[in-house]
């Protein structure tokens, strides 16, 4: 018999009917390896499906140990109920779903795990064999026919991708915190190289690829190699894998190899929650955002919550939502989610307080967008619109201008996109624009929250290169700007050009008392504290994460080493637009 076509390994563990390295078989004949979790009976269940590249026999506990510790040190609840011996990254606990009735079916994506292959996480390539796995699960004997997806970030992303090609047995996809546009999102931000694949790659892919075998790691269930039988060279696994640092340099535009990483909304009919996370500055808001407003599905709801990136797709309050959600599409449970909001948000204070808020709508209807100006002469941020003509200048190495708000004399919440319009000259051919909205406290220390991926961000950021400010009018609206990033349109030095900048949704409730800043910048945002360095963490903290735009070839020192000039005139004044929104 075929080695790779053999019977899985079946078995009775903790309640549950496990079937080791189950073979899934693609169109071009390679062959994926799952893992199967389901109740010990010869009933028919609803599947939640997950495929991606982070290993599935990797445990969370060892693959993410720094993470997993701080969620249970801060959220005790997600280790109770359950052995936890088959948490992994990013993925349902199959202890805590099997009981309830359902198969959860994980897979290593192609040239990850135990799954031979070209590792090309995201690819076209990718969202075929996913198609391929939702309907092989779709008919098997255990398979009530209704198949379901949900997981973090990849397994969310994915789920955008296949959801738009249709599958006949997908059911319902839970979208939490999953990043869609590839060039706005994962790769470019405003144009700007963002490293943050550079840095994901070598420490969540390359040391689960296959290949590895006897160089690799081993599951601590089942013993078994984690990167499959086979042990490659290092020269072997190089050429079975994206080389993506050189892939992002060979795409700078937003050309077709962007856009086939890219769904269309439009094509998704697939029932769907879309989980934002408030912190996730530099990844996966966005995506949530624009997949709930554009996605073809008639019924589609919006949740929105803050902490760690991890955190709540596993505490009680996550895990129920999904149940219910899930549930009600995969089960046809009444469990009240057919009377659920569109829209739920955590709206979040300073502290870590949030408070939960049902709406109809996103943006907000009754949201007041209100012009808040860059004062020159004061450094204040307010809503008198300045009248003197000047210019202030900053290099591009330092801190850049920020201006300020008064103390506040009443609360004030802010929550939806934002938008910037600037006016702006550079010293050379070019710039990069960094924008940050920050609030600061009575004694002007800044608040900063824990993000997704970094415990100390700011309340908001915006990207742009002045060079991509070329505007797609179709598709932009006042709060937020569409950038086409199809050509270059270079500077000329000294000469001021218009800037429609996107700054990502937030929401933060200002106190009274308390200011807010805005602050516009030539480089990443920075925390005024040392950088931090927590156990397991492979990137400095110091307020953006792993989402640093840093690239020497993408930014030049002889270019964006600069002199950068903020133009004041009457009438055509900077301001950002902030959704206000009035107690209900």
């Amino acid at each position: 018999m075929d080695e790779q076509l053999k019977t899985p390994k079946s078995e009775v563990r903790d309640g549950m009917r496990i079937d080791w390295d189950v073979p899934i078989v693609m169109d071009d004949g390679v062959v994926l390896r799952a893992d199967l979790f389901r109740p010990d009976d010869d009933g028919k269940y609803p599947v939640i499906l997950t495929l991606g590249a982070f290993g599935k026999g990797l445990a969370f506990q060892e693959g993410n140990k720094s993470a997993w510790d701080r969620m249970i040190a801060s959220f005790p609840e997600v280790a109770e109920g359950s052995t936890n011996k088959y948490q992994v990254w990013e993925l349902v606990d199959p202890e805590k779903w099997v009981p309830e009735g359902y198969a959860c079916l994980r897979i290593d994506a192609r040239g990850s795990g135990r799954s031979p292959g070209f590792l090309d996480p995201w690819s076209p390539r990718e969202t075929d064999d996913i198609y391929a796995c939702i309907e092989w699960a779709g008919v098997q004997p255990w398979s009530s026919g209704k198949v379901g997806m949900n997981g973090i970030s990849y397994y969310a992303m994915n789920q955008w991708y296949v959801a738009q090609r249709q599958p006949p047995h997908l059911a319902a996809i839970c979208v939490w915190e999953g990043a869609a546009d590839w060039y706005r999102e994962v790769a470019r931000h405003g144009g700007i190289y963002c490293r943050f694949l550079d840095n994901l790659f070598p420490r969540a892919f390359h040391r689960v690829q296959y290949g590895l075998g006897e160089r690799g790691l081993r599951s601590r269930v089942t013993g078994e190699l984690v990167s499959g039988p086979v042990t490659l060279s290092d020269d072997e696994l190089k050429k079975n894998r994206r080389d993506i640092e050189q892939f992002v340099l060979d795409h700078p535009f937003d050309d077709e190899a962007c856009r086939e990483r890219t769904p269309d909304f439009s094509k998704i009919t697939t029932p769907l929650l879309s989980s934002a996370n408030w912190g996730g500055v530099g990844l996966h808001p966005r995506g949530n955002f624009e997949g709930y407003l554009a996605a073809g599905s008639k019924q589609k709801w919006l949740e929105v919550h803050g902490d760690a990136h991890w955190s709540h797709f596993y505490t009680d309050y996550g895990v129920n939502l999904q149940k219910r959600f899930l549930g009600h599409f995969l089960k046809g449970e009444d469990n009240g989610w057919d009377k659920q909001p569109p829209v739920q948000l955590q709206v979040r204070h300073p502290g870590e307080t949030f408070v939960e808020r049902h709406e109809t709508e996103w943006p907000i209807a009754r949201t007041q967008w209100t012009k808040y100006f860059l004062d020159p002469s004061t450094m204040s941020f307010g809503t008198a619109e300045p009248t003197a003509a000047t210019t202030l200048s900053y290099e591009t190495k330092g801190n850049g201008l920020r201006f300020m708000t008064p103390p506040l004399t009443e609360p004030l919440e802010i929550t939806g996109p934002l938008a910037a319009k600037l006016k702006l000259s550079s010293s050379t051919s070019d710039a990069d624009v960094f924008l940050v909205l920050g609030v600061y406290d009575p004694s002007g220390q800044e608040v900063t929250f824990i993000g997704s991926n970094d415990p100390r961000t700011p309340v908001a950021l915006g990207w742009l290169r002045a060079s991509h400010r070329k505007l797609d009018e179709q598709k932009s609206l006042p709060y937020r700007p569409y950038h086409t990033h199809d050509e270059a349109q270079p500077l000329t030095p000294n000469v001021p050009v218009d800037l429609d900048i996107e700054i990502w949704p937030t929401s933060i409730v200002v106190p009274k008392g308390y200011r807010i800043g805005f602050s516009v910048r030539g480089k990443d945002y920075e925390n005024e504290g040392p950088p931090l360095a927590l156990d397991g963490v492979k990137y400095s903290l110091t307020g953006v994460g792993p989402f640093l735009h840093t690239h020497p070839q993408d930014r030049p020192p002889e270019i964006f080493d600069s002199v950068n000039t903020l133009h004041f005139v009457p009438g055509q004044q900077p301001y950002v637009l902030l959704p206000v929104i009035p107690a209900k």
